[in-house]
């Protein structure tokens, strides 16, 4: 994930992870089966979201509260 975030904003630094902190909740996993038998499913990429969102970001930051 970390990577697809740097591609698509363009940092080229490194990633360092502090090992003694918590990395985060716990994984959780659901079963989407019922919901792709009544024909829901993701409309957008991962990539293409977060490529969209970052655009958003870009396009509305001087209204964005600082």
């Amino acid at each position: 994930m970390c990577v697809t975030i740097s591609r698509i904003v363009g940092f080229s630094g490194g990633t360092r992870y502090a090992a003694s902190k918590p990395d985060g909740a716990p994984r959780k996993l659901l079963d989407t089966s019922r919901l792709t038998e009544l024909g829901c499913a993701p409309r957008t990429e991962l990539a293409a979201g977060i490529r969209a969102t970052y655009e958003w970001f870009l396009n509305n930051r001087p209204q964005l509260r600082t």
